[in-house]
């Protein structure tokens, strides 16, 4: 059946909440592929989930940094069949949270990137006006690491805020955050998956992340492969 003019096989027909756990003891069972979302509490995170899902305050957004306080999973499923759960995780480095719980969220984390078998990818998102900041840094780092048990992860960086970016400093921003990201994920022996422009306002990059989970969820994709803008 032919597509209507103008639709992507990336629209997404259904999306949802699933669950929200505040401790690994909370989180569902482990069912369909996971693609972590993870970025400082500044960056925009939810914007883009709501961006790529194609909804508007699926996931929760503020103007306070760092609103999210556990892990928050979303069902999509997209016009050519795929179904995975995108996972929205609590926000870094800007949130006024008291320190014990920003340690427990800490924990969190590195025990659901480190533990759960479903989990295929970590999209870690960057501010491309800023681009890789120590924080980003330490989590790309912490994501290239083996895996006891489970899979080794596919790192995928998202630059987002694009538009804010004139054209001309756009692919230049890119490539410095692809050689940033590059540099430190190189020490755990791994690589980027992809380096993709991002801007909830416009769409910019939505197909390009798209084709690029999907291509993590199949398997298909090549430890050298890279997304250019």
């Amino acid at each position: 059946m032919a597509r209507e003019p103008g639709a992507s096989e990336h629209d997404v027909l259904h999306a949802e909440f699933i669950a929200s756990a505040v401790d690994a003891a909370s989180l569902p069972a482990p069912t369909l592929a996971e693609i972590a979302f993870a970025g400082r509490s500044n960056v925009g995170k939810s914007s883009m989930l709501n961006a790529l899902m194609q909804r508007r305050g699926l996931v929760r957004t503020s103007s306070t940094p760092g609103c999210t306080r556990g892990i928050n999973l979303f069902e999509a499923r997209t016009r050519n069949g795929l179904r995975l759960h995108l996972v929205d995780l609590p926000g870094y480095g800007f949130a006024k949270r008291s320190k014990q719980e920003r340690v427990s969220w800490g924990a969190l984390i590195e025990r659901y990137l480190l533990e759960r078998p479903t989990l295929r990818a970590a999209v870690i998102i960057v501010d491309a006006r800023r681009g890789l900041e120590e924080d980003d840094a330490q989590l790309l780092e912490f994501c290239a690491q083996p895996r006891p048990g489970n899979a080794p992860l596919s790192t995928i960086v998202a630059a987002t805020k694009m538009d804010l970016l004139p054209k001309a400093k756009r692919k230049p921003a890119l490539d410095a955050i692809r050689a940033a990201a590059a540099k430190e994920v190189a020490r755990e022996g791994s690589a980027i998956r992809s380096v993709v422009g991002f801007s909830a306002e416009t769409s910019e990059g939505r197909e390009p992340l798209w084709r690029a989970l999907e291509r993590v969820v199949a398997g298909t994709v090549a430890p050298s492969e890279q997304d250019r803008p």
